[in-house]
């Protein structure tokens, strides 16, 4: 595999030299160097290609997934952003500004791109699974229970989703649909954190 990505980089330097402003190479080079680790040759492969092509969205995805990686928040969400302006139907960009703003306590911006990813997109669980923190993260627990039950009917095997509504159920302090929901996730091999394990253990039945 490692010499037929170097077979693959040589080509598109080859493509490179023969048209400098060949975007799809620069774009492909970008990836392949992304997928080595090599973050900041990527940037500089990705930024050419956005320059010569208008339309390269998945370069600034890409971008985003590069300085998440390098813990740039900020420019996730430019990236992000970005990308959605370009392609306004690009359900991932919503759902990567979502888990972005999730991440930088903005609750109210999670709700709103995560919201706009499932509505493009109504398959990407994790999307429905964020959705869930944030609505936690805004204290709003109905909404994160009713969000939590459509991911579970959906996606029942998708075990990060029976965790967080398990969560949610016991914010509300309804602990016989937590036990539930943590054991529908245990169940699916999910490591459920042990402190909360612990917070669950005496409401268990004898």
């Amino acid at each position: 595999m490692k010499e037929d990505s170097r077979e693959f980089i040589e080509e598109q330097l080859n493509m490179l030299n023969e048209n400098p402003e060949c975007a799809n190479a620069q774009y492909n080079l970008g990836v392949s160097l992304m997928q080595q680790g090599k973050l900041h040759e990527a940037i500089n492969f990705f930024e050419e290609a956005i320059v010569n092509s208008g339309r390269m969205f998945e370069a600034w995805v890409n971008l985003g997934y590069i300085y998440f990686k390098l813990g740039d928040l900020e420019k996730v969400i430019q990236a992000n952003q970005k990308a959605v302006e370009i392609e306004p139907r690009y359900a991932r960009g919503y759902a990567n500004l979502g888990f972005t703003y999730l991440q930088m306590s903005q609750s109210d911006e999670a709700v709103d791109a995560l919201s706009k990813a499932i509505k493009l997109n109504p398959e990407i669980a994790q999307a429905w699974s964020n959705l869930i923190n944030a609505y936690i993260q805004k204290d709003d627990i109905d909404n994160a229970i009713a969000t939590g039950k459509k991911l579970v009917d959906f996606a029942p095997d998708f075990a990060l989703g029976q965790n967080n509504l398990a969560f949610a159920y016991y914010l509300k302090e309804n602990y016989e649909k937590a036990i539930e929901y943590i054991d529908k996730a245990i169940n699916l091999g999910f490591g459920v954190h042990p402190d909360f394990l612990k917070e669950l253990e005496p409401y268990r039945k004898k």
